[in-house]
């Protein structure tokens, strides 16, 4: 066979082999078997740290793996060295022989007879899709001395209880489609090829239908879906039922890589094949569909977990996994701690501004540890147990704080994703967490009955039982209250510091939301950072309008009150539904983003004597959740007179970092020294972003138990030096505390690139200055790649947001990465009527101001739009990355619209 006729696989790799089958439908049989295998790419002096035994699916071939074959046999040492890659094609499939119908059984034993017969002993990992996951873990279930780890992506080993088969499978099987549809014609292969996304170039597409040109090519593509185990009666069904089971056996590492817009194999079998195996790394590829191996870097996510779980010293293995725990927090106390202790209380503990009716609701401690141990008893009543994940998508408010805090105190794990997301963004956020319930408002069910959702159902409100029926609601709020009323005393587990109790989801405004995971221990450090940091303790009484913290009221022993508004939504709080929260229990705190704040600003003309009153007596303003400004804050100065104004930095990875105050942004503003290029020792190639005073926003010194370093930029823009401290050095900010986040959820590529060496990697990019202060120039992905070395956003945009008629700038790298021009989007006052290129005298002044300041930038065009795109959590933070697209199209004459 003639290699060159398939793209990706090099010369040398296809070979045939005669294999004796004996399996029960012909033992004694002989069979020639085609392989893929990269045997002769690794040279003959080295040894092989192992093998991949690849296994397609239906209806593709061994060609499926081919991304696998040169990398692999080009690792080095210090990579784990190389992997011999076999990619079998399965009899009846591919370029094998044609022998007629085999069940499942006959194939696991077929692939066995093929090792057999090449003399594998070990150490192999077994990796497979679709019918292939199947058909290889059958393999490795059989032979546990050879395995030495399993790679699954798209596939399943079971048919979860209750679950019909996936739709285009009944199709498949239907028997006036059946024969038709996957062996007469080539409708079932062109239907999985046309799953890429994006589509296939049409020589790999070609290649993919080589093997199955004529109709006598295909039976076994028939037969495929005929010996689909639909259920118990079907004759496949004992091997897969066996093979299912023998999972859970299975103690060696285990990859699991995902697409999760497959319509076939969706992520209820990702999560059936994660409880089986529990110790498994998973990382699902948003957007990647059905053929995952073709949408997402499937290959490289693998060589690379190779070399981290599959070391040739299996104790550099436990040095590796025992390295993930960085600064533990030693004196942990749980989060339901202070409500416990002060269950006896008769103070007030939390208000709800949006309470029935549109009045307050009030919750005294006692109450409050009432209701949260009655929602626990129920909870456990309905079938909730330690572990289970409760999707929560409740507005910030009592009934919220009460699901949390019962949630956390039982041992679930709870998610927290909000509307902020969008409908798409939300909808995708917790099928990726795939949580057992689902507890939410009549619009939440509404969603996750439309968007078919994970879970069972929970209602806040109780629903009448057409509403019932047509949600799937299994239990109201009111009847999980009611359930632990009669619950009896049921068994308190105990969680440990060290159980995952959290999963809370980013916004959202650099890609897909990540889901952040937390154990108990690292949520109690966040509430103590937070209170030694900002000295809030029991006595505190805390407007929570930021939605992170509120929830941390009653761990931290305050008073809180939400307010009328929509947390997720922050623009939405208006000056005088914060006065009013802050009257109603006499504040002394605020916590509220920086688009919440602006809003304030904006409508502070409502303000009576009644509301300046309550105003007055908050000692304490905090903001975060963007980088904020002195004008912002120097402006809200005037609605707290007597408050101390800080803005802690930090992620939803790790919140708070650092920290500074009005007093403490004005004199980093005065005393700001050049960014200057950073010389030897500073990482290899070093060269920071370009210079100048300040050089973005001040977020102040990190907050106690919290570090900062820089990994610095080399000539292209990659942060690759080594952490450091030293002063004036750009690159991307790292940081470590307690209270950093244990891993990302079911993201373990992301996981493995924001883990170094201790420190979480933020993707911010930043400097320290001779103060210890850091200094915040913008993200990683927006950097600027120029000809002459990179550059970071911030300070262009503070210097061209001074400029006379511009509200909000942006700078935006346009063209190849090395050579990209930079381009600036801005908003002007007033606003403009239309999107496109700015006026000349904007673009004129714009110009020179960053002439005067930063000669070495030279604005390629200006542009200017209507609005600037930003996050809906946050509004504030700038999309630069759709920004860029949008600016490359109307440079090169692509019809304006809205960016």
């Amino acid at each position: 066979m003639v290699t060159s006729a398939w793209p990706g696989v090099p010369e040398g790799c296809s070979r045939y082999l005669p294999v004796t089958s004996s399996a029960a439908v012909d033992a004694g049989a002989v069979h020639r078997w085609h392989l893929l295998d990269n045997a002769a790419l690794i040279p003959d002096d080295v040894t092989p740290a192992g093998t991949l035994l690849c296994v397609h699916g239906n209806p593709t071939w061994g060609y499926l793996w081919r991304s696998l074959l040169e990398p692999a046999a080009r690792r080095i040492a210090s990579e784990g060295g190389p992997w011999r890659v076999i990619a079998v094609d399965q009899l009846d499939m591919g370029f094998s022989a044609r022998t007629g119908p085999r069940r499942l059984a006959d194939r696991v034993t077929d692939l066995g007879d093929l090792t057999d017969a090449l003399g594998l002993t070990g150490p192999v990992v077994t990796v497979g899709h679709d019918w292939g996951g199947s058909i290889s873990l059958g393999w490795a279930v059989d032979h546990p001395d050879a395995l030495a780890g399993v790679v699954l992506t798209n596939t399943a080993v079971h048919q979860p209880d209750g679950e019909s088969l996936p739709w285009p499978l009944r199709l498949a099987l239907h028997p006036a489609i059946h024969r038709p549809g996957t062996v007469t014609t080539t409708a079932f292969l062109d239907i999985t090829l046309g799953l890429a996304r994006p589509a296939l170039d049409p020589a790999v597409r070609r290649a993919y239908r080589t093997p199955y040109r004529h109709a006598r090519r295909r039976g076994g593509v028939g037969q495929f879906v005929a010996d689909i185990p639909v259920d118990a009666a079907t004759a496949s069904f004992p091997e897969l039922d066996r093979i299912a089971e023998g999972v859970r056996g299975l103690d060696v590492p285990a990859l699991l890589l995902w697409g999760p817009e497959d319509p076939i194999f969706a992520d209820r079998y990702l999560r059936d094949l994660v409880d089986r195996l529990p110790h498994a790394d998973v990382h699902r590829f948003e957007g990647a569909g059905h053929l995952v191996i073709e949408d997402a870097p499937v290959a490289e996510t693998l060589l690379d977990w190779l070399g981290e779980r599959l070391p040739a010293d299996r104790a550099d293995a436990d040095q590796l996994r025992g390295s993930r725990l960085t600064l533990p927090d030693r004196d942990h106390r749980p989060l339901w701690a202070t409500l416990e202790e002060r269950a006896a209380d008769t103070a007030v503990a939390v208000v709800d501004m949006a309470g029935p009716g549109g009045r307050p609701m009030r919750l005294s401690w006692q109450d409050l540890a009432a209701r949260v141990d009655r929602l626990r008893r129920g909870l456990l009543a309905v079938g909730v147990r330690p572990g289970h994940r409760i999707s929560l998508l409740v507005p910030p408010g009592i009934d919220l704080t009460c699901l949390i805090y019962a949630g956390l105190r039982l041992g679930a794990v709870i998610v927290v994703a909000d509307a902020g997301l969008g409908p798409r963004g939300l909808s995708r956020a917790v099928r990726g967490a795939g949580p057992d319930w689902v507890i939410g408002i009549d619009r939440a069910l509404v969603a996750a009955r439309a968007f078919n959702w994970p879970g069972r159902r929970i209602s806040v409100r109780t629903p009448d039982p057409v509403t019932r029926r047509v949600l799937g609601v299994d239990h109201s709020l009111a009847e999980v209250l009611a359930a632990g009323d009669t619950a009896g005393s049921l068994l308190q587990h105990e969680p440990q510091a060290d159980d995952l109790a959290a999963i809370l989801f980013t916004s959202g405004s650099t890609g897909p939301a990540k889901g952040v995971a937390y154990t108990h221990r690292q949520l109690s450090a966040m509430c103590r950072a937070v209170s030694t940091t900002y000295g809030l303790a029991p006595g505190t009484a805390l407007v929570a309008a930021f939605a992170p913290f509120a929830l941390l009221g009653p761990a931290l022993g305050a008073t809180s009150v939400s307010p009328a508004m929509d947390v997720t939504a922050p623009a939405t709080l208006t000056a005088t539904a914060l006065a009013d929260a802050a009257a109603a229990i006499e504040a002394t705190t605020v916590f509220a983003s920086p688009a919440a704040l602006v809003n304030v600003l904006a409508t502070a003309g409502g303000l009576d004597a009644r509301h300046r009153d309550a105003l007055d007596r908050i000692d304490l303003l905090l903001s975060a959740g963007a980088p904020i400004g002195e004008p912002l804050l120097a402006a809200v100065s005037t609605l707290v007179p007597q408050a101390r104004l800080h803005t802690p930095y930090g992620m939803t990875e790790a919140l708070p970092i650092t920290d500074i105050d009005l007093p403490g942004i004005r004199a980093a503003a005065a005393d700001a020294q050049p960014v200057h290029r950073a010389g030897s020792g500073h990482g290899p190639g070093a060269a920071p972003a370009v210079a100048g005073a300040g050089n973005g926003v001040c977020v102040g010194a990190p907050v106690p138990g919290a570090h900062v370093a820089i990994s610095a930029f080399d000539e292209a823009g990659s942060a690759v030096g080594d952490p450091s401290g030293v002063p004036g050095v750009s690159g991307e900010i790292l940081v470590a505390a307690p209270h950093v986040k244990d891993h990302y959820d079911r993201l373990h590529r992301t996981e493995t690139a924001a883990f170094d060496r201790g420190w979480h990697r933020t993707g911010d990019v930043g400097h320290l200055d001779a103060a210890g202060r850091l200094w915040v120039e913008g993200r990683l992905q927006h950097v600027l790649r120029t000809s002459s070395g990179p550059v970071t956003p911030v300070e262009a945009e503070q210097r061209m947001a001074a400029v006379d008629g511009v509200a909000r700038t942006a700078l935006v790298g346009v063209g190849p990465v090395g050579a990209q021009v930079a381009v600036a989007v801005v908003e002007t006052v007033p606003g403009a009527r239309s999107d496109g290129p700015a006026p000349r005298h904007t673009a004129d002044a714009l110009r020179s101001v960053l002439r005067s300041v930063m000669p070495e930038l030279d604005l390629a065009a200006v542009l200017q739009v209507r609005r600037l795109p930003t996050d809906i959590r946050h509004n504030s933070k700038v999309d630069r990355s759709a920004l860029a697209r949008w600016a490359s199209g109307v440079l090169a004459g692509e019809r304006v619209s809205a960016p």
